[in-house]
């Protein structure tokens, strides 16, 4: 099956100074050029929503949105961009600071959300929940349009209003112990993932 997705590259990044987040470097690349390459072998179409830096991104060669709801609005933004725009039914979301996610993120979640008959599979890893990486179906735009229109802002929240599944990817670990969905808040998370991973390939 097809699937688009969209990375969410449009918070504000406070913890980060106000950093623009996804243009960080990481072992001398974007951290969002990194996301990008583990997830074009996943998918088949791929959306940046962004809110600055809206030229650096469009470099990139993918499609740039920018949230239609002003203010910083969240994920769920990001979300419904991608569910509008996206051209195939099934929508992969993720952040542009996880440059560790998994290889076979979309496939676990597609298997997932089919064997239950879902709309919605999240990711969990190791007891926690990470609603920003989900797959989900593209009929869901009303649901979360609505949702948005009511002033409601809480990714999880709306996800299990739907018909939700959760995919656990707790195997998912690297071999310096990081987990796959390791998000990288400040500079200084960026500099100790980067001296791990000098340190993996001696």
């Amino acid at each position: 099956m097809e699937i688009s997705s969209i990375i969410l590259a449009g918070g504000r990044a406070t913890r980060m100074g106000g950093a623009d987040k996804g243009l960080v470097q990481l072992q001398n690349k974007p951290l969002i050029q990194h996301v990008i390459q583990r997830l074009t072998p996943q998918v088949d179409e791929i959306i940046i929503n962004a809110n600055r830096g809206i030229n650096q991104y469009q470099a990139l060669g993918y499609p740039v949105i920018e949230d239609e709801i002003s203010g910083f609005s969240g994920p769920l933004a990001g979300f419904s961009l991608g569910l509008k725009h996206a051209k195939h039914d099934f929508l992969l979301t993720v952040p542009c600071d996880s440059p560790l996610l998994p290889l076979d993120l979309a496939t676990r979640l597609m298997a997932a959300l089919i064997e239950n008959n879902a709309d919605i599979a999240v990711a969990t890893s190791n007891g926690d929940t990470h609603p920003v990486f989900c797959l989900c179906k593209k009929i869901l735009l009303k649901s979360l349009e609505d949702y948005l229109n009511n002033g409601l802002r809480k990714v999880s929240a709306w996800q299990k209003e739907q018909k939700y599944i959760e995919v656990d990817f707790s195997d998912c670990i690297d071999r310096n112990g990081h987990d796959a969905f390791i998000n990288l808040n400040t500079i200084e998370d960026i500099s100790a993932l980067e001296l791990d991973l000098k340190l993996a390939v001696r």
